[in-house]
C-alpha cells in the first residue's frame, strides 16, 4: 500500500471509530521510529581527509566542490561581490557556500543504522546534505558518484596553501588558519 492511500485509510479508521485496526494498520505498514539527535563535530583534519579521498567531488551529484577556506578568501577580496553571513543566511550569503562548499555525508544515515566508518562518509555540497538530511539514497533516487582524482581537481587546496605561504596575513582569521594547519599536516 503506498503512503497516501495508507492515510486515506487511516482517515476512515478515525471515520469508523476502529482505532485497533488504524493502530495495527499504522504499526505494521507506516511505523514510527523515533530519530535519536546524535550530534556530529569533524575535525578540519577528518574532513579534509574525506574531501580528498573523493577528489573533491560532491559524491551525489559528480560535480566539483570547492576547499572551503578558498570560498572565504574570495568573500574577503570580494564582500560585496561574494558575500559570507556566518550563519550561512541564504539572503546574505553567496550561493557558491551552497552549492559549492563541501560537507561531510553519512550514506547510510546514522539515524538508519549508518556509523562513523571511513566508507560511510562522502563530501556533498551544503545543499545536497540539507536536502539528503536523513534520507536514503534508494528513498531520494539518488546515486553516488565515483570520486574523482585529485591529480584532476584539488578543490583549489594547492593554491589556497600557496597563497596563505605567501600572503600569512590570512592566518590572523581562526577559521583559514584552521583548514591551513589540517592542509599542512596532510
Amino acid at each position: 500500500m503506498n503512503k497516501a492511500d495508507l492515510i486515506k485509510s487511516l482517515c476512515q479508521f478515525v471515520e469508523s471509530g476502529d482505532q485497533a485496526s488504524g493502530n495495527e494498520l499504522i504499526n505494521h505498514q507506516y511505523p514510527f521510529k523515533k530519530i535519536e539527535y546524535v550530534k556530529r563535530t569533524y575535525s578540519k583534519a577528518l574532513m579534509l581527509r574525506v574531501f580528498m579521498k573523493d577528489g573533491f567531488i560532491d559524491r551525489y551529484s559528480g560535480q566539483k566542490l570547492i576547499f572551503p577556506p578558498v570560498l572565504r578568501i574570495l568573500s574577503m577580496n570580494y564582500p560585496k561581490e561574494f558575500p559570507f553571513h556566518p550563519n550561512w543566511k541564504m539572503s546574505e550569503c553567496h550561493p557558491a557556500y551552497w552549492d559549492l562548499m563541501p560537507t561531510i555525508d553519512h550514506i547510510v544515515p546514522i539515524t538508519k543504522g549508518g556509523d562513523n566508518m571511513n566508507e560511510n562518509l562522502v563530501s556533498t555540497s551544503m545543499m545536497r546534505n540539507s536536502a539528503k538530511a536523513n534520507f536514503t539514497l534508494e528513498e531520494l533516487g539518488w546515486m553516488l558518484y565515483p570520486p574523482g582524482k585529485l591529480e584532476n581537481w584539488d578543490g583549489q587546496l594547492k593554491w589556497f596553501i600557496d597563497l596563505v605561504n605567501e600572503n600569512s596575513g590570512y592566518l590572523q582569521v581562526p577559521y583559514i588558519k584552521e583548514w591551513f594547519l589540517a592542509a599542512k599536516k596532510i
